[in-house]
C-alpha cells in the first residue's frame, strides 16, 4: 500500500487504462532521492497485472558512459524481434547493441526503431516499460528512449520514467510527487514499524520531511544516542548508510565495495573479482543479512542506490583501484567496460588506460554515443603520458561534446585544453568545434570570428580542412548580412593549395558573393556551375551539397534547389542522419513556398519544426517558422502569421537576416492580400534597403512592391522595384522571371497583353499561385475597361486556383471582382480534400497513396507504424475513403 500518493495512482492508473484501450502515453516520474519514485513504477507494475509485457531497466551511474547499455537491458528481452524491422531501423539498433556492422551515423534512428520495436511488440499485448532511475542512463540510451516516448501515439504502450530532477524531460508530461504530509509519514511509519517507541518516531519523522525513503531507512540507522536537531536529509541518509557498512567486517566492507565497483549486479563477475582480491562468496551473506544488497541465482544488487553510493564512498582511493583493477581481470571479453575499470584503476599517468578508452570512444562514436565518446576521450587524455597525444584526445573530446550538442560541456573541455599550449592544428579544430556552437546559439559575428581565426590556424597543416571552415565562416557572414565578412572569407580561402577540387570550393564563396556586383549574371553562371557540381557531390560532404542546393534558391531556381534538398532529405531519412534533416527541410520548405506548393511547404516545415525542436536546434526552429508565417500570410491566417512573425523579430541577439527578410515579406504579403497596401508598401519599401537584399528570389517581393505602388497608384515608387526586376531577370535568363517583369510591366503601362503573355508562361512552368495573381489582375484590368466578359474569364481561373491553393483573401478578392463584372452565380469553395487533414496526416496519406506500407511510412517519418495506422483511421472519414485503395484516386498534389 502507497501512503499519501492518491493523485499519482490516479494519473499513473489513467496512462495504463489508455494503453489498454489502444492509445499510448508515456510519464516521468521526478523526484529527489528517496522521494518513492521507484515505489510508483512498482505499483504501477502491479497494476497492470497479467496480460501485460512488462520491460524494465535501471540507468546505472558507473554505466553512464558505456552507449546503449540502458537500452540494451530494457529492450533484451525483445531482440528476438528485430528483424522484423525496416532494414536501416534494424542495423541501427544492432549496430548499437554491438551486434551488428555500424553503418549509421545519427542516434535518432535508433530511437525510431526502438518506437518500431515497442510498437511490434504492442501488437501481441500491452507493453509497460518501467525506466528507473532515468537520470543516470548512459545519454544515448536516454536520447533513444525519450525519442520514442515523444511519438507514442496509437499503439498500446506505456512508458513510465522515473527520475532525478536533473533528468532532461522536455516533451513529456512529468508527475513530480511532493514530500508526504505529516499524517501520511505516520501512517507509513507505523504501518511498517509499529514497535518504534513514541519519541524515536517523532525523531524519525522530523528528519525525514517526508521523504518516504527516510522515513522507512532511518530507523534501522539512528541508535537511541542519535544526535538532537534536524540534518539535511540526503547527507543525513549517506552518513546513516556509511555508519552502517563501518559496523561490517572489513571483509563484508570490501566486498560491497565490489558490488558497488562492478555496477551490472552480474553475480559471476563478482564473485571472481572477489576471489581475485582473496575474498570468499560467503562474506556476501553478511552484507546481505544487513539489508544492503539481495543476492539472488544471478544476480547481486544494492536494495537502493544511495546504499551503493554510501559503500563505494566509504572505501578509500587504494581500495577502490585494486577493486578496479579486479574487475578489469575479469572483463576480458568486454572491452568496453573493461577501458573504464582500468581507467578507474589508474593511480597516474597510463597509456594502455587511455588507448583503451580511446578505442571505446570511437566505438561509441560510431554508434552515436556522442556524449558517450567526449567522456571517454577526455578521460583518455588526462590518462596520456604524451602531450602531443594527450592534447590530440582531448580535441577529440572538444569535437564530440559539440557533435552530442553539449555546448557547456564543449566550452569547459576547450578552456581546459588551452590552458595545455595546443598547436595550430589542434587549435584550429577546437576553434571550428566552438564556432559552430556559436551559429547553432545565434551568435553569427562570434561564430565568423572564430571560424577564420580556426581556418588560419589549420591552413599549413590542413588546409583541405581549412578550406571547408572558410566556406562554413562565409555563410555564417552571409546570414549575417555581413559581405565584408564573406569577401574576407573568400580572400583567404583563395590562396590555400585545395588541389583538384579548388575551383568549387572557391566558387562556393564567389558565386553568392558576385550576386552583389554591378552585373549579378557572372554570380548566377557561377552558381549554375555550383549547382550542377552539388548533384554529383558525395553524400559524405552534406555540408557543400547543403551548400550548392541553398545557392540554387539564390538565384531563383527554385526547381533544382527543391530538386537537391529533396534528395538530401531521402538520404538523410533513410541513413539515420536527423542531425541534418532540420536545416535541409527548413530550406525544402523555402523553396516550396517559392514555387506556390503551400501545402507541401506546410507539412516540410512543420516536420522541420518538431525535429529541431527534438535535436536542440534553434536557427532551424526560425527557419521553419519564417516558411510558416508566409503560408499563413498567403491563406490569409492573419493571427498566425502576425504571431509567428512578431515574435521572431523580436529576437535581441544577431540577426539572420534571411529569415528576417521572409518574416517581414510575410507580414508584407498579409496585408497585400487583405488590400492594405500602403502598409505593405511601406514594409516592402524598407526591406529591400536591408542587407542582403540582392537575392534572386527576391523578385517574387519586388514584384509584390509593384502590385501595392500601383493599387496605391503610386508608379513613382515602383520604378526602384521594377528597374531591380529588369536587372536581375536579365542575369537570370530564365521564363519566370521573364513572366514577372512582363506581369509588372503590364501594370505599370496598361497592356493586356503584356498580362496574357506572363500568365502564359507562369502556367507552362507549373506557377500555378503566380499564375493566378497575374490572371487576377489581368481580370482587373479588363473590367475597369468595361471588357466583363473577358475579364470574368480571366478572374474565374484566378478564383478556382486561389481555391485549390487555399489563397483565401485572394480568392475572395477574385470572387468581388466577378461579382462586380457582372457574374451571375459566384460559387462557394469546394471544400479541399486535403485541407481536412493535419500536416502529418497529409504526409502520411500522400505515402498511403503512393504505395507504400506503414512501416515504410513510419520509417520516413520516424513514426511507428501503429501511429501511421492510427492517423490513417483518423484521415479516412475525413476524406470519404473507406481503404488505402480509395486513396489513389484523391487529388493529393
Amino acid at each position: 500500500m502507497l501512503f499519501g500518493r492518491s493523485l499519482e495512482i490516479r494519473q499513473i492508473g489513467a496512462v495504463l487504462d489508455a494503453a489498454r484501450s489502444g492509445s499510448s502515453g508515456a510519464l516521468v516520474v521526478v523526484a529527489d532521492p528517496g522521494g518513492g519514485k521507484s515505489a510508483l513504477l512498482e505499483h504501477a507494475a502491479e497494476t497492470a497485472g497479467g496480460g501485460w509485457q512488462v520491460l524494465r531497466a535501471n540507468g546505472i551511474e558507473s554505466e553512464s558512459e558505456l552507449p546503449f547499455a540502458g537500452l540494451y537491458l530494457l529492450l533484451g528481452p525483445a531482440l528476438d524481434r528485430v528483424d522484423t524491422l525496416p532494414t536501416p531501423q534494424r542495423d541501427a539498433l544492432r549496430g548499437a547493441f554491438g551486434l551488428g556492422a555500424v553503418d549509421q551515423d545519427d542516434r535518432f534512428l535508433v530511437g525510431l526503431a526502438t518506437l518500431s520495436l515497442l510498437a511490434e511488440l504492442s501488437t501481441d499485448a500491452p507493453v509497460l516499460c518501467l525506466i528507473d532511475d532515468a537520470q543516470w542512463l548512459d545519454r544515448p540510451s536516454a536520447d533513444a528512449l525519450v525519442f520514442a516516448a515523444r511519438r507514442l501515439g496509437a499503439e498500446s504502450i506505456a512508458v513510465l520514467f522515473a527520475a532525478r530532477p536533473e533528468f532532461s524531460t522536455a516533451g513529456l508530461r512529468e508527475l513530480r510527487p511532493g514530500p508526504l504530509d505529516p499524517d501520511d509519514a505516520r501512517a507509513l511509519l507505523t504501518a511498517r514499524m509499529p514497535e518504534l517507541a513514541p519519541e524515536v518516531r517523532d525523531r524519525v519523522l522530523a528528519e525525514a520531511a517526508g521523504n518516504p525513503l527516510a522515513v522507512l531507512e532511518l530507523p534501522r540507522m539512528l541508535a537511541k544516542a542519535a544526535p538532537a536537531g534536524p540534518i539535511p536529509l540526503p547527507e543525513r541518509l549517506r552518513t546513516g548508510y556509511q555508519a552502517h557498512i563501518a559496523n561490517q567486517t572489513p571483509s563484508a566492507r570490501l566486498a560491497l565495495v565490489v558490488v558497488a565497483a562492478e555496477e551490472t549486479g552480474n553475480l559471476h563477475r563478482v564473485l571472481r573479482a572477489m576471489t581475485k582480491l582473496g575474498l570468499h562468496a560467503g562474506v556476501l551473506a553478511e552484507a546481505e543479512a544487513s539489508c544492503m544488497v539481495t543476492v539472488s541465482f544471478q544476480s547481486v544488487t544494492f536494495r537502493h542506490p544511495l546504499k551503493r553510493a554510501a559503500a563505494y564512498q566509504l572505501a578509500s582511493f587504494t581500495q577502490r583501484a585494486v577493486v578496479h583493477a579486479a574487475i578489469a581481470e575479469v572483463l576480458r571479453d568486454d572491452p568496453d567496460r573493461r577501458a573504464w575499470h582500468l581507467a578507474a584503476a589508474a593511480t597516474g599517468p597510463d597509456e594502455p588506460a587511455a588507448a583503451a578508452l580511446e578505442a571505446v570512444a570511437e566505438r561509441a562514436r560510431e554508434r552515436t554515443g556522442f556524449a558517450t565518446a567526449a567522456t571517454a576521450f577526455e578521460r583518455a587524455a588526462k590518462l596520456t603520458p604524451d602531450p602531443s597525444e594527450r592534447m590530440r584526445r582531448m580535441v577529440c573530446a572538444v569535437e564530440t561534446a559539440a557533435e552530442a550538442g553539449r555546448a557547456e560541456r564543449a566550452r569547459r573541455l576547450a578552456a581546459e585544453a588551452a590552458l595545455w599550449s595546443p598547436d595550430p592544428l589542434a587549435r584550429g579544430r577546437i576553434g571550428s568545434a566552438l564556432g559552430l556552437i556559436a551559429f547553432e546559439h545565434g551568435a553569427l559575428g562570434k561564430a565568423y570570428q572564430r571560424l577564420i581565426v580556426a581556418a588560419r590556424d589549420t591552413a599549413a597543416a590542413d588546409p583541405q580542412r581549412a578550406g571547408a571552415i572558410y566556406i562554413e565562416a562565409a555563410r555564417m557572414a552571409w546570414t549575417g548580412a555581413d559581405l565584408v565578412g564573406v569577401v574576407a572569407a573568400r580572400d583567404e580561402l583563395a590562396v590555400l593549395p585545395l588541389g583538384e577540387h579548388r575551383d568549387t570550393l572557391v566558387h562556393a564563396v564567389e558565386g553568392p558573393l558576385a550576386l552583389h556586383s554591378d552585373d549579378p549574371a557572372a554570380g548566377v553562371a557561377m552558381i549554375r556551375e555550383n549547382v550542377a557540381n552539388g548533384r554529383s557531390w558525395p553524400v559524405d560532404f552534406p555540408m557543400l551539397r547543403f551548400t550548392f542546393a541553398v545557392q540554387a534558391g539564390l538565384i531563383g531556381d527554385s526547381v533544382s534547389a527543391r530538386e537537391l534538398l529533396s534528395d538530401l532529405a531521402d538520404e538523410f531519412r533513410c541513413h539515420g542522419r536527423v542531425g541534418w534533416l532540420p536545416a535541409v527541410t527548413a530550406a525544402l520548405g523555402a523553396a516550396e513556398v517559392l514555387l506556390g506548393h503551400f501545402r507541401e511547404a506546410a507539412v516540410v516545415s512543420e516536420e522541420c519544426l518538431r525535429i529541431a525542436t527534438d535535436v536542440g536546434q534553434p536557427n532551424r526552429i526560425a527557419g521553419a517558422e519564417a516558411n510558416l508565417a508566409l503560408v499563413a500570410a498567403v491563406r490569409g491566417d492573419e493571427v498566425r502569421c502576425r504571431e509567428l512573425a512578431e515574435r521572431n523579430l523580436r529576437h535581441t541577439g544577431d540577426v539572420n537576416s534571411i529569415e528576417t527578410a521572409y518574416f517581414e515579406w510575410a507580414l508584407a504579403l498579409l496585408d497585400l492580400g487583405y488590400g492594405r497596401c500602403e502598409l505593405a508598401l511601406d514594409r516592402l519599401e524598407l526591406l529591400y534597403h536591408s542587407p542582403n537584399r540582392a537575392l534572386g528570389q527576391w523578385i517574387q517581393l519586388l514584384a509584390d512592391r509593384v502590385e501595392a505602388a500601383v493599387r496605391l497608384r503610386r508608379p513613382d515608387r515602383a520604378e526602384e522595384a521594377m528597374a531591380a526586376i529588369e536587372r536581375w531577370a536579365a542575369a537570370i535568363a530564365a521564363p519566370w522571371a521573364d513572366a514577372f517583369v512582363l506581369r509588372c510591366q503590364a501594370m505599370l503601362h496598361g497592356d493586356g497583353e503584356l498580362f496574357a503573355d506572363a500568365a502564359k508562361i507562369q502556367a507552362a512552368e507549373g506557377l500555378w499561385y503566380d499564375c493566378a495573381r497575374t490572371e487576377l489582375l489581368y481580370g482587373e484590368a479588363l473590367r475597369r475597361e468595361r471588357r466583363n466578359a473577358d475579364a470574368r474569364t480571366r478572374l474565374r481561373k484566378a478564383m478556382e486556383i486561389f481555391d485549390r491553393l487555399g489563397a483565401t483573401p485572394w480568392a475572395e478578392r477574385a470572387r468581388a471582382e466577378l461579382r462586380a463584372a457582372g457574374e451571375g452565380t459566384v460559387p462557394e469553395p469546394e471544400t479541399d480534400v486535403a485541407a481536412v487533414l493535419t500536416p502529418q496526416e497529409f504526409q502520411v496519406v500522400r505515402l498511403a497513396a503512393a504505395g507504400a506500407t506503414n512501416k515504410e511510412i513510419g520509417a520516413k517519418l520516424f513514426l511507428s507504424p501503429k501511429t501511421v495506422g492510427h492517423h490513417l483511421y483518423r484521415a479516412f472519414p475525413k476524406l470519404g475513403v473507406t481503404s488505402r485503395v480509395e486513396l489513389a484516386r484523391l487529388d493529393l498534389d
